[in-house]
């Protein structure tokens, strides 16, 4: 079966999913970037903390780029898919696409990577398989 004629769908699991509300926009009247970053960040976070059946610690974020302006009433759904795991390190990269409720459109707006590390309760860094 071919896919050329099918629209691009998000990579990885959806994790999260809101609304884009009025208190979030800038001076433009658009959502603002970093509730967006926080927004990817907490999508991440909940693979990673899955993963890592426990506390986890945002060290890195990269390869941010920003699409298309996301405006208010869109739904915004974050998806979260792994790319790599390390001894203690998990990289994850997680795509945003926002869906008109009116007009049932859905499109990309931004992806970015983001580096998840586990910790003990003490803070330390510790293994993924628990040790």
């Amino acid at each position: 079966m071919s896919t050329i004629n099918q629209p691009p769908r998000p990579m990885g699991e959806l994790t999260l999913q809101t609304v884009a509300m009025p208190k979030d926009t800038n001076i433009n009247g658009d959502i603002f970037g970093g509730w967006l970053l926080s927004q990817m960040d907490l999508a991440g976070s909940i693979l990673a903390f899955r993963i890592a059946r426990g506390k986890i610690a945002t060290v890195a974020i990269s390869g941010m780029s920003f699409l298309r302006p996301v405006p208010v009433g869109a739904i915004v759904s974050c998806h979260a898919e792994l790319l790599e795991a390390g001894r203690s390190s998990m990289r994850i990269n997680v795509e945003v696409w926002i869906n008109n409720p009116i007009t049932n459109e859905s499109a990309k707006v931004t992806e970015g990577e983001f580096v998840y590390v586990a910790i003990s309760g003490d803070g330390k860094t510790r293994a993924l398989d628990g040790d």
